[in-house]
């Protein structure tokens, strides 16, 4: 990556997404963020210089910058992300700790933010908008769809299929073999043994379903 980054969101996984870019030697041009109090201030030498839809920044993105979408909140990233879309026909960056093992098979799509210390093994398949925290282990073999976020120190055994929109919390552990439905939630330190349903909420060792839904 040759060009400077903004940085839509300046909380949270935005500096941390500031941390990974300055691993890697990227220049982050400036953060885009909605909270008005933040404008002006420094994070780290780098500005908060005004809000999402500014166009004067915007229009920036696809020309003389990259744009990365950190936020983990899902319906606020994929309105960005269409907005990004829409008006500038890119897609996000990826934000890629120096520090995270990635096999030269593992296929990843855009906008992902893979954090220190991530294991990707071979073959696994990540898709696009994901957030992947500090240590988790993704073993081979293993395919993630869109907009999912792993927790902090989860192991993801091989062969296992996560659908969009998935949240699984730090620390889980999920077994060989296992599909994880659309926007199914797995609750921190659990462990995941056998399929869960689209929608459904586990939690526990063995997991099992909290919800009714």
């Amino acid at each position: 990556m040759e060009k400077p980054v903004i940085i839509f969101g300046a909380k949270g996984i935005g500096k941390a997404a500031l941390e990974i870019f300055k691993s890697n030697r990227v220049v982050v041009y400036g953060f885009l963020e909605d909270d008005a109090e933040m404008h002006g201030q420094e994070i780290d030498d780098v500005t908060v210089l005004g809000k999402t839809d500014d166009h004067g920044f915007i229009k920036l993105i696809g020309q003389k910058t990259e744009a990365f979408v950190a936020t983990d909140d899902n319906a606020l990233r994929k309105r960005q992300v269409k907005m990004l879309m829409d008006t500038r026909k890119v897609m996000p960056t990826n934000a890629i700790h120096d520090a995270a093992i990635i096999s030269n098979s593992a296929i990843i799509g855009h906008g992902n933010f893979i954090n220190a210390r991530v294991t990707l093994g071979a073959n696994a398949v990540i898709g696009q908008h994901c957030l992947i925290h500090s240590g988790a282990i993704i073993e081979h073999e293993v395919k993630m769809g869109d907009f999912v976020q792993v927790g902090a120190g989860t192991t993801i055994n091989s062969g296992v299929e996560i659908a969009n929109e998935a949240f699984i919390g730090s620390g889980s552990l999920i077994v060989a073999g296992v599909k994880i439905g659309k926007k199914a939630r797995i609750g921190a330190g659990s462990v995941v043994i056998a399929d869960v349903a689209d929608g459904k909420t586990v939690f526990g060792n063995p997991a099992t379903v909290i919800d009714s839904k």
